[in-house]
């Protein structure tokens, strides 16, 4: 019977450039190329303020895992939760399907009874109906 090697640590990235990874690698050098390219466009102290925060971002990108995932997933995250709208609506039919539903007259039947003052005993038996589901039986007058 043939014995075949069964490949190990197959959910590890692959260390392409010394002790980095290629993703980690274009991080870095990325950020590396904007601050060459600062480097002849601004002065010492500029230069400086800006470096700090650049290199600080490439090396959250390059080294930080959160949950052990990678920044960028939670940078997407991130960003997809603040570019969605906040404030969801129920639709019980989908948008496209929903059409103009006339609005029903009420009946003269409901506002004669909204007329009706509602006394504590019959506030409390409509009380009840509703968290039992059932009506009372024995009347009380």
């Amino acid at each position: 019977m043939t014995q075949y090697q069964v490949p190990q640590f197959i959910d590890m990235e692959s260390r392409i450039i010394g002790p980095l990874t290629l993703k980690q690698f274009l991080y870095l050098a990325m950020a590396g190329a904007i601050l060459f390219v600062l480097w002849f466009l601004l002065i010492p102290a500029i230069w400086m303020v800006i470096a700090v925060p650049v290199a600080a971002i490439a090396a959250t990108f390059a080294f930080l895992k959160i949950n052990d995932r990678p920044f960028v997933y939670f940078f997407l995250s991130l960003l997809k939760y603040f570019g969605k709208p906040k404030l969801y609506i129920f639709s019980p039919m989908p948008p496209e399907t929903k059409q103009e539903i006339a609005p029903k007259k009420e009946e003269p039947a409901i506002l004669e009874s909204v007329e009706n003052k509602l006394t504590p005993l019959k506030l409390k038996e409509l009380a009840t109906i509703l968290d039992t589901g059932m009506e009372r039986t024995d009347e009380q007058p």
